[in-house]
């Protein structure tokens, strides 16, 4: 009555075309664009989902790789402290063959460190757990072989105190340090710890003759190198943090200027 054509009004013709398909001539909005179907919004929705889900299964990825062969070996090696502190001592610590037994176990945990540290490198098995254990078990499994010898009188109080005081020293220095770089293994260190294990294990058998004295230059051997590879670490420590001192007040100059 008005004139106004139904389809304008609102009524019956435009009420069909309030359905899925768009008015004639309309322009079909692309895909990824926020529409009134609400098509933007899903895809935003799936998207999140799928990031919220690969994030989670990255999570257990890398919890599984915690588990890996290079930390199981770790672990073993934990696992062997107490294990060898009890064979060391069983019937009274002088029994040949309760010694023999402590061998074979230390003898399995400095076999364990020599791989653990390999396989983690060579096959990318690096976590932060094995940082962290693998140092702890290789200080572990050591201290306690001069502790159980001091204690049953077969080695000189002053050469385990030479030795873990050594260990301990280069580890805190190391953590000190690690802000200016890290402190790469030399030769001499890692001659050091072969040559530690061999005459710690020679110790602990119950050895009698020319090899009692033979372990004796061996351990000799050892506590040398442990000193004078001690004392490269410190100067590799001191010119470590020289350098890094001088780099930052460069880089502060280079700053200003």
């Amino acid at each position: 009555m008005t004139g106004v054509p139904a389809s304008a009004a609102g009524g019956p013709s435009g009420a069909r075309r309030t359905g899925p398909r768009a008015p004639s001539g309309a322009t079909q909005e692309p895909a990824g664009r926020t529409t009134p179907g609400g098509t933007h919004e899903r895809g935003a929705t799936e998207g999140s989902a799928a990031l919220r889900g690969g994030k989670i299964t990255a999570a257990a990825v890398n919890q599984a790789s915690v588990w890996n062969v290079a930390n199981l070996l770790t672990m073993l090696r934990l696992l062997l402290v107490p294990a060898f502190v009890a064979l060391m001592l069983g019937n009274g610590g002088y029994d040949p063959a309760w010694r023999s037994f402590a061998w074979a176990a230390f003898a399995v945990a400095m076999i364990t460190d020599l791989f653990d540290g390999h396989l983690a490198r060579a096959y990318n098995l690096v976590t932060d757990f094995g940082k962290i254990a693998d140092p702890i078990a290789d200080k572990a499994i050591m201290g306690a072989a001069l502790i159980c010898l001091s204690a049953l009188g077969d080695l000189p109080w002053w050469v385990t105190a030479v030795i873990l005081g050594r260990e301990l020293g280069i580890t805190v220095l190391r953590f000190v340090v690690i802000r200016y770089g890290v402190i790469p293994a030399s030769r001499g260190g890692k001659l050091k710890t072969l040559t530690q294990g061999v005459a710690v294990g020679m110790y602990v058998l119950a050895l009698t003759g020319p090899l009692a004295t033979l372990r004796f230059w061996v351990m000799a051997a050892a506590v040398v190198l442990t000193v004078v590879t001690g004392l490269d670490y410190v100067k590799q420590a001191i010119v470590l943090r020289r350098r890094g001192i001088a780099e930052r007040r460069a880089a502060l100059k280079g700053t200003e200027a």
